[in-house]
C-alpha cells in the first residue's frame, strides 16, 4: 500500500477539503512571500558574485598592458645607450601612442626618464632601488643553498659555490658532510681563478677578448701546478668548455681534486659555478665523469632557478 508523502509545510498544502475566502487568501499570501523571499535572496547572491567578476574580469584586462609595461623596462634595461620612443615601438612592435602612454607612467614612477636634449629614454632612479634591493636579498645563495645541500647528501664530499671577481674566483657558500677535512677555499676567500674549478667554468664562456683583459701577464701558482701561460690557458678553457665541465687536480691544495659546473644568468652570461672538492685517493680519475654529471645537473638546476640559459660564444681560442 503507498502512503502519500505529506509536505514539510503543512500551510502551504493542497486540501481537498473546500476553502473559505479567507483561507484561499491566506494562502496566496503565503505563497507571494516565500516566491518573494526567494527572489531577494537570489538577487543578493547574484549581487555579491557580480562585482567579484567585474574584478576579475578588469584585472585580466590588465595582464596585457604589464606584460608590455615589463617588455619596454626590459628593453631599455638591455640597451647599451637610452632609446628613442620610436625605436622602443620599433622593437617591441607596440604603436606609438600605447608606447608614449606607457612611458609617461613609467617616468612617473620613477622607472625610466626622459632625457630632453637627446630625446631618449633611459632607465629611472627606481629601477636601480629594485636592482639594489635584489642584491640586498642575496638571491644567488638563497637559490643555490637547497642546490648544495642535495649535492652533499648524494655525493658526501664538500660542495662550494664561487663567482667570478675579476681574474679571482670569490666563494660565497660552502656546505659540507660532518667530519670532513677543511680546505683553504672557504667563504669569502679568493683565489686565481685560472687555478680552481669554479674560476675556469666561468671563464671557459668568456669571449676571447675579455680572457686577454683579466689575464695581461704571467699567470701565477700556488702548488707548481696548472695553466702556466695565457696561451695554455685558452687550450684548457676550449677543451673544458667542450666537456661542459672544469677540472683540478692538486692546483690549489696538494692531495685534493675539484670538479665544476657553470650556472648562467638570464642573459647566457656566467653567473656561478657549482664545485665539489674530494681527497685524490679516494676517487680514481675514471670515476670523475659520473661525478661531473652530478655537478652539471646541479649548476643546470641553478640556471634553471636563474632564468637563465646558456648562450653558445665563441671560445676562448
Amino acid at each position: 500500500m503507498c502512503r502519500s508523502r505529506r509536505s514539510p509545510y503543512p500551510s502551504l498544502e493542497r486540501s481537498t477539503a473546500p476553502r473559505g475566502p479567507a483561507e484561499t487568501q491566506v494562502v496566496s499570501r503565503i505563497r507571494d512571500n516565500a516566491l518573494s523571499q526567494a527572489r531577494q535572496w537570489r538577487y543578493a547572491a547574484e549581487s555579491r558574485r557580480a562585482p567579484r567578476e567585474s574584478r576579475g574580469r578588469a584585472a585580466v584586462s590588465q595582464v596585457p598592458a604589464a606584460k608590455r609595461t615589463l617588455a619596454v623596462l626590459r628593453l631599455v634595461a638591455s640597451a647599451a645607450e637610452p632609446l628613442t620612443a620610436a625605436g622602443i615601438a620599433r622593437s617591441l612592435g607596440l604603436p606609438r601612442s600605447s608606447t608614449y602612454h606607457l612611458l609617461s607612467a613609467m617616468a612617473e614612477e620613477g622607472f625610466v626618464t626622459y632625457l630632453p636634449e637627446a630625446r631618449r629614454w633611459g632607465l629611472g632612479v627606481a629601477a636601480f632601488e629594485i636592482g639594489s634591493a635584489y642584491l640586498r636579498q642575496g638571491p644567488l645563495e638563497r637559490l643555490a643553498r637547497p642546490l648544495l645541500h642535495r649535492l652533499v647528501d648524494r655525493t658526501g664530499e664538500i660542495v662550494q659555490l664561487g663567482v667570478l671577481h675579476g681574474a679571482e674566483t670569490l666563494y660565497l657558500l660552502k656546505e659540507q658532510p660532518r667530519e670532513h677535512a677543511t680546505l683553504v677555499t672557504d667563504v669569502g676567500v679568493r683565489l686565481p681563478a685560472q687555478l680552481t674549478a669554479s674560476g675556469r667554468a666561468m671563464l671557459a664562456h668568456l669571449p676571447p677578448a675579455q680572457i686577454r683583459a683579466l689575464f695581461p701577464g704571467p699567470l701565477v701558482d700556488r702548488t707548481g701546478h696548472g695553466p702556466r701561460s695565457l696561451r695554455e690557458l685558452r687550450r684548457v678553457l676550449a677543451d673544458e668548455a667542450r666537456s661542459g665541465w672544469s677540472a683540478e687536480d692538486g692546483h690549489v691544495t696538494e692531495g685534493f681534486a675539484s670538479i665544476a659546473a657553470c650556472s648562467f644568468d638570464h642573459v647566457g652570461h656566467p653567473a656561478a659555478a657549482i664545485t665539489v672538492t674530494f681527497r685524490r685517493d679516494t676517487r680514481p680519475e675514471e670515476t670523475w665523469p659520473r661525478l661531473a654529471d652530478q655537478v652539471r645537473a646541479s649548476a643546470a638546476e641553478l640556471t634553471r632557478r636563474l632564468g637563465g640559459g646558456h648562450v653558445t660564444r665563441p671560445g676562448p681560442a
